[in-house]
């Protein structure tokens, strides 16, 4: 069973950045696929960006592009997210697969999630 632990949340001003993490333990592979979604409260959940289990594809959600990067090192998962809006309020999830599922909400693993926090 593989275990993902986020961290990095926290309170910004509007335009400010942020990086969020994600390790994952446990399991076998030497490496995954994973991904960030998130929710805001009264919202669906929203895929953010994800990563090939290479790290060599990323995908984007259509609200982040241009202001978040996805990053990965293996087991660890990177999010740097600049220019912060009120919008991008929400709990961010950490996802990851043996397979590579693109933005596709698949991923068999889950973290508990991060609050990133943007007032108005």
């Amino acid at each position: 069973q593989v275990q993902l632990v986020e961290s990095g949340g926290g309170l910004v001003q509007p335009g400010d950045s942020l990086t969020l993490s994600c390790v994952a333990s446990g399991g076998t592979s030497s490496s995954y696929a994973m991904a960030w979604f998130r929710q805001a409260p009264g919202k669906d959940r929203e895929f953010v960006a994800a990563i090939s289990w290479s790290g060599s594809t990323t995908y984007y959600g259509d609200s982040v592009k241009g202001r978040f990067t996805v990053l990965k090192d293996r087991r660890t998962l990177y999010l740097d997210m600049n220019s912060l809006q009120p919008e991008d309020t929400a709990t961010y999830y950490c996802e990851a697969d043996e397979m590579n599922l693109g933005p596709t909400d698949e991923y068999s693993y889950w973290g508990q999630g991060t609050q990133v926090t943007v007032p108005v």
